[in-house]
């Protein structure tokens, strides 16, 4: 697991970069297809973090959908409204920006990118959320990006038990 410092961007003290690796022993294409096109399933494998995937708009799988999440961070059951905005079959991506919900009353805008390589035997897992934060007092998304961990962990067990 590696954060990197804040980045500031193009000179905003707000807004800033934080990347979460995680390696995995699960298929990789399996994890990628699960975040570009069976979003749907993601709860039945991370019961701990995500509790419910719903389609809002937009078909699964195809750029522009725009899919519900409910979640548990930091102890609290939440919910965000995200559009997929672009998907790179080739390099293994997804990316995902936030529409509504619980974090964007702390972020202004915030884009995560999933993205599988194969490392070897394993695959590593790479969760980047570039943000732009509502006030100085917001914090940075450490705790975001445990939970990107953690879920990813899930997936792995799950699959590697099926």
């Amino acid at each position: 697991m590696y954060y990197p410092r804040t980045v500031e961007q193009e000179g905003n003290p707000l807004s800033g970069k934080r990347v979460a690796k995680v390696k995995i022993k699960s298929d990789g294409d399996v994890f990628h297809e699960l975040w570009k096109s069976l979003q749907l399933q993601i709860p039945s494998l991370t019961p701990t973090t995500f509790q419910n995937c719903q389609t809002l708009g937009g078909e699964v799988g195809i750029v522009g959908c725009v899919l519900l999440w409910n979640y548990f961070l930091d102890g609290k059951d939440c919910f965000g409204k995200t559009q997929i905005v672009d998907i790179d079959t080739e390099k293994k991506s997804v990316t995902y920006k936030l529409l509504d919900g619980d974090l964007a009353n702390l972020y202004e805008t915030l884009v995560v990118n999933i993205r599988v390589e194969a490392d070897g035997l394993d695959n590593v897992v790479t969760w980047t959320a570039e943000y732009e934060k509502l006030s100085p007092d917001v914090p940075d998304p450490d705790t975001l990006m445990d939970f990107y961990r953690k879920a990813t962990k899930e997936i792995e067990t799950r699959l590697l038990t099926k």
